[in-house]
């Protein structure tokens, strides 16, 4: 099997993204508002968004946010539309690499493209960026959206992103399925699963 991070790092991968994201049917819908809605409702404030992609997320989120994905092709589209993206060593050069600074975590549709080990690694290396006592949200896709696409190599129910968030040392606040319940999962592949903790012990 190819690696999966080399899978999601090309040209090629950020093109489907794009093709995904301005399907006809999905702009005249709005099928974004949902999740757009569900994003505001956390109040993230100032975020670092892992795995920002296109920046979908990324220009949802607070002022002062940062987006960092290891595509650098999907980074320079986030870049053209206005958006704070870099590349992961760039980030780690930049003056947004600072301990603390952030109000809040957000990795989307991240952790599923990762082994369980490399999934704790990330996450342990970005927490740190974010303030004590600060948000951490981890979003993954249910049943139908794991077997939508080949890159996704390890499936992160709510109990395992609950065990993942309490091994990098997070507080679980909630963890839930959205938009519908997690039955709907089963064949609705935007169905996710959402964890919100906050980094230490104490309620943000």
């Amino acid at each position: 099997m190819q690696n999966p991070a080399r899978e999601t790092a090309g040209e090629d991968y950020t093109r489907r993204l794009q093709d995904r994201g301005s399907a006809l049917w999905k702009r005249v819908l709005d099928v974004q508002r949902p999740y757009r809605w569900n994003l505001r409702r956390l109040r993230l404030g100032r975020t670092l968004d892992v795995g920002c992609g296109l920046g979908r997320n990324l220009q949802n989120l607070g002022g002062g946010s940062v987006g960092v994905d290891h595509n650098p092709t999907s980074v320079a589209a986030a870049r053209a539309r206005g958006l704070e993206a870099f590349t992961v060593d760039d980030f780690l050069k930049s003056r947004f690499a600072v301990p603390d600074a952030f109000d809040s975590l957000l990795v989307a549709h991240v952790l599923e493209h990762l082994s369980p080990a490399a999934a704790r690694e990330l996450l342990e290396t970005y927490v740190a960026y974010v303030r004590q006592a600060g948000t951490v949200v981890l979003i993954t896709p249910q049943e139908a959206g794991q077997a939508s696409d080949p890159t996704h190599v390890t499936y992160f129910d709510l109990r395992a992103l609950d065990a993942l968030g309490a091994a990098v040392g997070l507080h679980r606040v909630r963890s839930f399925s959205f938009p519908f319940p997690a039955a709907v999962g089963l064949v609705f592949p935007y169905n996710e699963n959402v964890f919100v903790g906050v980094r230490g012990s104490a309620q943000p």
